[in-house]
């Protein structure tokens, strides 16, 4: 059963299970999540749910989004995304527009793919970039850092591992398992860690090659 939730990543820590065993995790902060919107196939040629999260003011949305979010009777969200539900949860597709979600969307020992921007690193070199060996430090070699061999190019650069922007990019963590869920303060808690800094957005979906 294909579904998803967004959020936003507060940090991680670490918790015992029921063995003693120590899992680190990663909490992720779903709060607020309402349906927006519901596409469909026959008006946009495909199904998937929009759904909003964390709420902003109302001056810094322009006309379109606040007539946008009155139909699902809340405040503009600063995140917004269309999950694609499986389309065999009748339940599940059948969200109305303003309805809230929840973390209790998802159980502990759930399987999900978590989403997010990770960390950018600037203009980065290729040892960093691409994990590259320096040269020589010694015997006059002069050459520590630069490029190695790019081979016979020809002039075509696309795909050779160059100096470049490293980072701040949509990266996914595949086969996460959801440790526990506190319904109460709406958190999940995710083993192991999650694309981006702390605070940044994710979208938490059932993990796509165990879904079945």
């Amino acid at each position: 059963m294909a579904k998803g939730i967004l959020g936003r990543k507060i940090g991680m820590t670490q918790i015992f299970d029921e063995n003693g065993v120590l899992i680190p995790v990663t909490v992720i902060d779903v709060e607020g999540n309402v349906v927006l919107q519901q596409k469909t196939v026959e008006v946009d040629g495909y199904q998937a749910t929009q759904v909003g999260f964390e709420s902003k003011r109302e001056k810094l949305s322009n006309k379109p989004e606040l007539g946008h979010v009155k139909k699902a009777n809340t405040a503009p969200k600063r995140f917004v995304k269309e999950i694609r539900f499986d389309a065999l949860n009748n339940e599940l597709l059948a969200l109305e527009v303003g309805t809230e979600i929840k973390a209790d969307l998802f159980t502990a020992g759930e399987d999900v793919d978590v989403t997010g921007t990770s960390k950018g690193k600037g203009f980065q070199g290729n040892i960093k970039r691409h994990n590259q060996s320096r040269g020589p430090m010694t015997h006059g070699s002069r050459y520590h850092r630069g490029v190695g061999s790019l081979g016979a190019i020809k002039g075509n650069m696309k795909g050779k591992n160059l100096p470049g922007q490293m980072g701040n990019e949509q990266v996914t963590v595949q086969n996460l398992k959801i440790v526990a869920v506190d319904t109460e303060n709406d958190l999940l808690l995710v083993s192991g860690s999650v694309p981006g800094p702390r605070k940044g957005y994710v979208v938490v979906r059932s993990a796509i090659k165990k879904c079945n």
